[in-house]
């Protein structure tokens, strides 16, 4: 990367942090596609890495509980084995293809958040409902690392209490990433500059954590949330023509 590649990178995850302490959510949602706009895709999701796997345990390890882990294991199981079938086949894209790609899952991911879904989970099929979301966000998350969307939908409508939401979709995260780039690390594609540079990028996260915590208290979350998905809706309609 060179020098300038490294400053805007550094702004685009304090842009990440602070999202993410503003919603609690939405740090990869924000940083792979921007970084994708002046680095290959395949960088972008190694370079957020640490701060995904960092801001995600220690989330995990705040509010976590081990009935989180227990009640979502299908979930994610079946996650952990269709990121792990994914990652190859993107791997093996081409980076105009893979732009594409990460275009069209950033407009879902937005179409995901608008909508207002509304589903009725029985207590008897939470399970096989578990293990097919858990199947199409590890496919999601083994193209894109975005498996945020699909996962904040599911857990929406089974009206978790906070606590439970956060230390639930942290331990789920978890359970996408490790795999993710575990699987990355075997095929070269995470190495040992990417991952420096992605540890490096922890200090922009954790200002933009702190900034946000801030202007949580003062800034109107659905504004927040609205100008977020319009500007994330641009940002994917730039990959795909990109």
């Amino acid at each position: 990367m060179t020098v300038l590649e490294m400053v805007m990178a550094a702004a685009v995850f304090l842009a990440g942090g602070t999202v993410k302490g503003t919603l609690g959510i939405g740090l990869p949602l924000v940083a792979v596609p921007l970084l994708s706009l002046f680095i290959p895709a395949t960088q972008a999701i190694a370079l957020v890495a640490m701060p995904v796997l960092v801001s995600n345990a220690w989330q995990a390890i705040d509010h976590g509980n081990l009935h989180g882990l227990r009640r979502f294991l299908p979930l994610i199981a079946t996650q952990l084995v269709a990121t792990l079938l994914t990652v190859p086949m993107t791997l093996a894209l081409s980076p105009s293809t893979l732009n594409a790609v990460l275009g069209a899952v950033v407009l879902l991911a937005v179409v995901l958040l608008c909508l207002p879904l509304r589903l009725h989970v029985p207590a008897a099929r939470e399970r096989w409902w578990s293990a097919g979301i858990g199947a199409l966000s590890g496919a999601m998350g083994g193209v894109s690392s975005l498996t945020g969307p699909l996962i904040i939908s599911y857990l929406a409508n089974l009206r978790l209490p906070r606590e439970a939401f956060i230390g639930s979709i942290s331990l789920i995260y978890l359970g996408s990433a490790i795999p993710l780039y575990a699987s990355m690390a075997a095929h070269g594609r995470l190495g040992g500059a990417d991952l420096t540079l992605s540890t490096l990028a922890l200090v922009p996260v954790a200002c933009g954590l702190t900034l946000g915590k801030r202007l949580r208290s003062h800034l109107s979350e659905t504004w927040f949330r609205r100008v977020l998905l319009v500007f994330l809706a641009a940002v994917a309609v730039v990959l795909a023509l990109k």
